[in-house]
């Protein structure tokens, strides 16, 4: 498990750059083949996996509030990059509705699920 703040503070910053890349890469593969209003409940469920994926398996904090953390970083990196790669260079000004926001919930809520899962898990 890191212990430098550093060190976790860039593993932070870049799990949660390729998640977002990762739901920006798809969500241009699906426009595609999808009507626009659809694309972000189809990226959800797999955006959901992987997720979930990277927080059990990439993921190691040394106490829960570092899961906190992680899920307040990861939801302002997401605002920052969405608002600049979508709304402002799409002109996406209809972006913002529900799947959007249950996905800013998500990546807030899901490193805290896991941290607490985490957690209760060891003491156990």
């Amino acid at each position: 498990m890191e212990t430098n703040k550093g060190k976790i503070f860039l593993n932070t910053v870049f799990w949660g750059f390729l998640l977002w890349l990762f739901g920006y890469i798809l969500g241009v593969v699906f426009f595609a083949f999808l009507p626009k209003e659809l694309i972000g409940w189809y990226i959800m469920p797999i955006a959901l996996v992987v997720t979930l994926w990277v927080l059990f398996k990439k993921i190691e904090r040394e106490s829960f509030t570092c899961y906190i953390g992680l899920g307040v970083i990861w939801t302002i990196m997401a605002i920052i990059l969405d608002y600049f790669f979508l709304v402002k260079l799409f002109k996406a000004v209809d972006y913002y509705k529900i799947d959007v926001y249950i996905y800013y919930f998500l990546t807030l809520v899901l490193p805290i699920i896991v941290g607490f899962y985490k957690f209760n898990k060891i003491k156990k």
